[in-house]
């Protein structure tokens, strides 16, 4: 009897002690679990100091360099090419002959124009000495005139077409590709793409600037520009087109046109560099990171860290500069701001900073 007493303390004081642990265990699950839950319930983030600092308004933009004049030109006439006379690479200039385009047919319609128009004139030669003596009527002169004048645009015409039989450069430039070799048939319909030509002497440099950027800019400015493949070369540029109205990215197109140097170093399609300098000193400005801004800088909603949550402040942005924008109201200097994970976070989120 006693030893069952015995044994029945034995297993409540084992089921207490079972029952103790359980309940313990329980509560620290619980306790993680409210951890892991609360950091969850945060966005990781990275953050930006506000600050006034002294900033350049000098600014640079990128592009590629465009010839002032390319010109892909086609036959005039058919015909047969018996010579071409240039090769790709070579620099023509205007008017020089190119191709030669066989003219057996030409030149014979030429000569008989020419016999057609010596007749026509000797006619109206005689006609006009007999008229002086009555041998003929008014009329009849006035028809040896008109005989004259149509013989003679016919042969203005047969020279033409004998002229054309030797195809002309039609601008002055470097031969960039060639179309057509000695034994290759020219048709009019559709025409013939012969030569295409390229003057690079002049080329142009095409950038864009954003909305506070362009607000300095006149046409004729003077501009620095540089190409990446000679960063030891500098070459001076006139801005000659400046956009109305910004692109689909809200940004302005700028032309800058530069004369080559004497060995042509700069070519088509080359990455070009302008770098525009500002008349104005540096100047200090209350900055921030231009991925502070919600969307875009044109949002001027940025998140403000308050005491571990994201606050949504309305501010009011200045010009951009590069990969800072200047800030005209609603920032103080010192205050902290979100530049990453502003996607995931509303006004009042709890927050937790990458460092």
């Amino acid at each position: 009897m006693k030893r069952n007493i015995i044994i029945a303390v034995v297993i409540l004081a084992a089921l207490g002690l079972i029952a103790y642990i359980l309940t313990n265990n329980k509560k620290e699950n619980e306790a993680k679990t409210a951890v892991v839950a609360e950091k969850n319930a945060s966005v990781s983030v990275k953050i930006d100091t506000v600050k006034t600092e002294q900033v350049s308004l000098d600014f640079v933009s990128n592009g590629n360099f465009e010839p002032t004049q390319e010109l892909t030109f086609s036959a005039e006439k058919s015909g047969k090419v018996v010579q071409v006379l240039v090769k790709e690479g070579d620099y023509v200039k205007v008017g020089q002959a190119l191709a030669i385009v066989r003219s057996d047919v030409i030149n014979v319609n030429a000569q008989t124009a020419n016999s057609s128009y010596q007749n026509a004139a000797a006619d109206y030669s005689r006609y006009e000495n007999a008229f002086k003596t009555g041998g003929v009527t008014k009329q009849q002169l006035d028809q040896a005139k008109l005989a004259m004048v149509n013989a003679k645009a016919q042969l203005t015409q047969a020279n033409i077409n004998v002229g054309d039989t030797r195809i002309k450069a039609p601008i002055s430039g470097f031969i960039n590709k060639k179309y057509i070799e000695p034994g290759s048939i020219l048709t009019g319909a559709p025409a013939t793409e012969l030569f295409d030509i390229v003057n690079v002497s002049k080329l142009k440099l095409k950038v864009t600037v954003n909305e506070s950027q362009v607000a300095s800019l006149k046409l004729g400015n003077t501009i620095k520009v540089t190409a990446s493949v000679y960063p030891d070369k500098s070459f001076s540029g006139k801005i000659t087109f400046i956009a109305s109205k910004a692109d689909e990215t809200l940004n302005f197109p700028v032309e800058i046109e530069i004369a080559n140097n004497a060995s042509n170093d700069l070519k088509a399609g080359m990455y070009g560099t302008a770098e525009f300098a500002s008349k104005q000193q540096n100047q200090s400005l209350k900055i921030v990171a231009r991925n502070a801004f919600v969307g875009s800088v044109s949002s001027n909603q940025i998140f403000v860290l308050e005491n571990g949550t994201a606050k949504l402040k309305k501010v009011t942005a200045g010009r951009i500069l590069g990969d800072k924008v200047e800030i005209l109201d609603g920032l103080a200097d010192g205050e902290i701001v979100i530049v990453t994970g502003q996607i995931n976070l509303q006004d009042g989120s709890k927050v937790d900073v990458i460092k």
